[in-house]
């Protein structure tokens, strides 16, 4: 139990650059594969498509697509961000500033005229410093049974994702989710390179592939307190005995 406990304390998000010329080996796709197509899903409806890209020129294709981010998306994540280590330990949520490119840091830059902001929002890098792209689809003209916004069916394309983060941590491989993918001007130019049914929707993307320089230990990793958010029996009520024992990563 405390292996399983560890290994999902241990996922993290690869942040630096992968190593281009080191491919994900076949059988450890295949795992990672495996663990998202026993994801469990409404009624077992199992909505979920994945594209696998590992060849060259279709990842140049992708990469020259732009993604311009919009100033609600940076003002949104501006302010999850905190510019220290203390602070971030105090808060005990959100993101480290330093970990972001300085134009999304920098409220100057986002304006839709700026030279900063389309500098950086392009998806050449994200996807060419990688050997593996998986891209996850959806049919969005279904749902789940009884939901007319399909929330389970949308709870259920998460757990795919953590089934496969989760087995590539065990495979000791790294994982990067890229949600700009479901953007909608981005998501049509990505389904035009990989030529999708039309009734096919992105539901987010990830970039698989061993780090040039793992970035795991070089920024600080927290989550609230047990007893910060779990209530006994009634909402702001809580049990002395359910604490957390952890302490945050590193």
């Amino acid at each position: 139990m405390q292996q399983t406990l560890k290994l999902i304390r241990d996922r993290y998000s690869e942040r630096g650059a992968f190593d281009a010329k080191r491919p994900v080996a076949k059988a450890d796709l295949k795992m990672i594969l495996e663990a998202a197509r026993w994801a469990p899903t409404p009624t077992n409806m199992q909505n979920f498509e994945i594209v696998v890209v590992d060849d060259t020129q279709q990842l140049e294709a992708i990469g020259k697509i732009p993604a311009y981010m919009s100033e609600n998306f940076l003002r949104e994540n501006y302010a999850e961000l905190v510019s220290t280590e203390e602070e971030l330990r105090i808060r005990k949520r959100g993101m480290l500033a330093s970990l972001f490119p300085a134009a999304w840091t920098d409220p100057q830059a986002w304006d839709e005229d700026s030279d900063a902001r389309f500098q950086l929002t392009f998806l050449e890098r994200a996807v060419q410093e990688n050997p593996l792209l998986l891209v996850v689809l959806y049919d969005g003209s279904k749902r789940a049974p009884g939901s007319e916004r399909d929330l389970p069916g949308h709870m259920s394309l998460g757990c795919v994702m953590e089934n496969m983060w989760l087995m590539a941590e065990a495979l000791g491989i790294g994982f990067r989710v890229l949600t700009v993918f479901s953007d909608s001007p981005v998501e049509r130019e990505v389904k035009k390179v990989l030529r999708t049914p039309s009734n096919m929707k992105v539901a987010f993307a990830c970039a698989l592939g061993y780090p040039v320089q793992p970035s795991r230990e070089t920024y600080l990793r927290v989550r609230r307190d047990m007893e910060d958010f779990v209530h006994a029996n009634e909402f702001g009520r809580r049990d002395p005995e359910l604490k957390s024992e952890a302490q945050d990563i590193p």
